[in-house]
């Protein structure tokens, strides 16, 4: 027989203690998202259709960014037990200089657009963090812009080579001497991907004002109020160059760019140089043999080639070929901090986040960084304390599985028709 007694009040006061309210909304509204998924259901709500698949897009059926995703959660994590992980080492040394955390921000495009801060808010936010911060030719944001912006973190600065060469070379001289310590060579856009969601959506650079965008906008005044009273989105490095927004978007992609580019741009850069956008083990090795600094294995999260390879997929097989040679990193498809430990274990020197920042942007401009910074790292930490390594250098390719979902067919050789190659005689 249960025994029952009225409540004392004073042990209801102890059971049932009101959390206080939050009355910043755009605080309560951060601290309700727990994952990259949540800050990205904040920001669809938050950003008109147009800009928002202009980030969340890809090329053609957008099957490539489908699988880098699915790559990831396609792993199995073997733990160890009973090792010591009361505290746990993220930190790692990545082409000459130190990191907080095993990724940094990746360079995005005509940034400003998705939020008004733009990379603003992503360098102050990385600086604060202790982790690199990248630039892209293309953003909004001007490299002194950037440089003031995180004035003592580590700058990176995304190198297009330019059809009009004076240009790009320009760029280079203006990273270098605002300090930015690494120039990312990016390979993989001799021209634009077929981008359909903006094609469907209307959406150009600049953007263009159609019935459909302010009806979708109208709900969504914040977004407004900021892109009208806000200094006009240009690519702001590029602003002094005289062509119009859609000229130089049109001149950053050259199907002409070649090996002989490389080495001249290596000439000019006095820091570290790495190429961004390698997709195959032999240009790889290609790039080892001439020296580079170190390789980004990418697809441009899905937004150029769609079916190209799956960089999680490749890492393992470029690492066994060059990984004593020189640094490799990955971006696309990471979503999760437990993605950053995985491809840590499985070779990578580094990883880096695109869309993820920019969800976090959207969401709530530099907090809404702060706050995807915040969430990559607990789930960095979390996962290695789960896996029992207390120490990114303790993780190794035995800590994970990569399941397989997509394999390569084989076919066996047709067999052997003799009579096909018998020798003719004479």
């Amino acid at each position: 027989m249960v025994t029952r007694q009225l409540p004392k009040p004073a042990e209801l006061l102890e059971l049932m203690k009101f959390k206080k309210p939050e009355l910043d909304l755009k605080k309560r509204r951060l601290e309700s998202a727990l994952t990259i998924e949540d800050l990205r259901a904040i920001a669809k709500r938050r950003t008109p259709k147009a800009a928002f698949d202009y980030t969340e897009g890809a090329a053609e059926g957008e099957i490539s960014l489908a699988r880098a995703r699915q790559a990831f959660q396609d792993v199995e994590f073997h733990p160890s037990i009973l090792r010591d992980v009361s505290t746990v080492d993220t930190s790692c040394t990545i082409w000459g200089g130190p990191s907080a955390m095993p990724f940094g921000i990746a360079p995005t495009g005509f940034t400003r657009l998705m939020q008004t801060e733009g990379e603003v808010a992503g360098a102050g936010a990385a600086g604060a963090a202790g982790i690199p911060f990248t630039l892209s030719t293309l953003g909004t944001t001007s490299i002194e812009g950037v440089k003031e912006a995180n004035p003592t973190g580590r700058n990176w600065f995304q190198l297009y080579v330019m059809r009009q060469r004076e240009i790009s070379y320009e760029l280079v001289k203006r990273a270098a001497a605002n300090g930015f310590d690494t120039l990312f060579f990016t390979v993989d856009t001799p021209v634009a991907g077929a981008r359909l969601r903006d094609k469907r959506n209307g959406f150009s650079i600049p953007p263009q004002l159609t019935i459909g965008t302010i009806v979708n906008a109208i709900p969504r005044p914040w977004w407004w109020y900021d892109f009208l009273t806000t200094p006009k989105l240009e690519f702001a490095s590029l602003s002094s160059t005289g062509g119009t927004v859609g000229e130089l978007l049109d001149s950053a992609m050259d199907p002409s760019i070649s090996f002989e580019d490389l080495d001249i741009i290596r000439g000019m850069w006095p820091g570290k140089i790495v190429v961004k956008g390698v997709q195959n083990v032999d240009d790889a090795r290609k790039l080892v043999d001439l020296g580079v600094d170190g390789i980004v294995l990418s697809n441009h999260g899905g937004r150029q080639l769609d079916r190209a390879p799956i960089p999680f997929h490749l890492l393992p097989s470029v690492v066994r070929e060059v990984g004593a040679h020189t640094e490799v990193a990955i971006d696309t498809g990471i979503m999760n901090g437990a993605d950053i430990v995985a491809a840590y274990a499985l070779g990578a020197k580094f990883t880096l986040i695109g869309r993820a920042y920019l969800y976090g942007l959207m969401a709530g401009g530099r907090a809404g960084v702060d706050r995807t910074i915040q969430i990559l790292s607990g789930q960095v930490v979390r996962t290695m304390k789960l896996l029992e390594v207390a120490s990114l250098e303790e993780l190794t390719p035995k800590h994970v599985t990569q399941l397989t979902r997509l394999a390569p067919l084989v076919r066996e050789p047709a067999e052997r028709s003799e009579r096909a190659y018998e020798p003719v005689e004479e």
